[in-house]
């Protein structure tokens, strides 16, 4: 298993490293992308990613963190090419969910981060909610650039799915997909091509049932994976291999 997306620099996983390491071992996970929000985050990734060979990183600001960092730029994310553990640039991209008095921050900020992933030649994980037609519009201004996509924690609709599938893009299941009143999510999953899945923690957030109110880790992974395989009547270790491949072949090929 390959934990796609988690931010070992949040508490309480990172002052608990080692055993949430030596959790993630047991159940099976070879890899774990941790994933930036802001300069800080990038700052104490840069340590983490040397804790253990199986950890790799990002570099990005999350959209909420816009305001913040408005002077990044796509030649300050282009600094991450130094660093052979930092693998994709994220996450980025566009969340309206509370309000729109950052939209423009935040579309800057995508477009920064888009360049810089061309750039680069390295995945762009992106983070799109109640924006899918914002999303949609920019990522379609790159369609014939060959963006390499990753949808962090999707939750967009089928339609949006099918949108961008065409834009070199993968999408990534969280534990959302676990949850009672995810019904649509889950049939949207169930039409999403088995050669575009990934699957994440977003730890330590979205804990999965049956583990739901307590801190969420990587090692919780597999009940997403058991889920997943459900939906997409696929045994769990055959979708092991497949969502595990996936992850090679965007982050490695």
């Amino acid at each position: 298993m390959i934990d796609s997306h988690c931010h070992l620099d949040h508490e309480p996983l990172m002052s608990n490293l080692r055993d949430v390491i030596d959790r993630s071992k047991k159940v099976g996970i070879e890899k774990l992308l941790t994933i930036c929000t802001t300069e800080i985050s990038y700052k104490n990734i840069l340590e983490i990613v040397k804790f253990d060979p199986m950890i790799f990183g990002t570099y990005g600001i999350h959209p909420h963190e816009t305001n913040k960092h408005n002077v990044i730029t796509k030649d300050i994310i282009g600094k991450v090419k130094v660093n052979n553990k930092i693998i994709g640039v994220g996450e980025t991209g566009l969340d309206l969910y509370y309000n729109n008095s950052d939209k423009k921050t935040q579309l800057n900020s995508f477009v920064s981060h888009i360049d810089a992933a061309l750039e680069l030649d390295i995945p762009l994980i992106i983070h799109s909610r109640n924006a899918e037609n914002e999303t949609f519009q920019i990522l379609n201004e790159y369609k014939d650039k060959n963006l390499k996509i990753l949808m962090h924690c999707f939750t967009g609709s089928t339609e949006f799915a099918k949108k961008i599938m065409n834009f070199n893009s993968f999408f990534s299941a969280s534990g959302i997909i676990t949850f009672k009143n995810s019904i649509s999510l889950q049939n949207t999953f169930k039409d999403i091509p088995l050669d575009k899945l990934l699957i994440e923690t977003d730890s330590p957030f979205l804990s999965p049932i049956p583990m739901r109110g307590k801190k969420n880790e990587p090692s919780y992974i597999h009940f997403t994976l058991k889920k997943l395989s459900e939906l997409k009547n696929t045994e769990v270790k055959k979708l092991d291999l497949i969502t595990s491949n996936n992850f090679n072949k965007l982050f490695f090929n």
